[in-house]
């Protein structure tokens, strides 16, 4: 486990390319996780892709990984801005997380400039689309190879 990047989709990333492309674009969660395993197999790493809507079971994920992995990608959708108990299960981590966002969620509605995750994430990514889930992925192995 040691290789492995946990990426971890929250509630309604599942409906990526059909919900609200003027937001998310047109890509699918199908296609963020192919992305992510490619950009993983490129710098020597391999990714877990895990999507939920239920709270509970993003928990699990973060539980589950929480030590002896390369780190942890997570876009907790909705939950980044309300689940003190999802920031509860990232604060007891032992690798990095690394918060990504699709939109830039700064220039999106007031309640979405609060980040519950950012208080445990090493970095965050937001406006990439979802190339940004590969850079969070490239800058996971900078941090292991100890150059950033």
């Amino acid at each position: 486990m040691e290789n492995t990047v946990l990426v971890l989709n929250g509630p309604n990333l599942n409906l990526l390319g059909k919900r609200q492309p003027e937001i998310y674009g047109r890509a699918t969660l199908l296609d963020v996780e192919d992305l992510c395993r490619i950009t993983a197999s490129e710098v020597g790493l391999s990714a877990e892709c895990r999507q939920s809507n239920a709270e509970h079971v993003l928990i699990d994920a973060i539980h589950e990984f929480r030590v002896g992995c390369a780190g942890i990608v997570i876009n907790a959708g909705a939950y980044t801005h309300t689940s003190v108990a999802i920031l509860d299960a990232l604060n007891a981590c032992e690798v990095p997380v690394i918060e990504c966002h699709i939109s830039n969620v700064h220039r999106r509605e007031e309640f979405r400039h609060h980040s519950y995750i950012s208080k445990a994430a090493t970095a965050v990514m937001a406006g990439f689309g979802i190339q940004g889930y590969a850079l969070a992925i490239r800058h996971l192995a900078h941090l292991r190879a100890g150059k950033a």
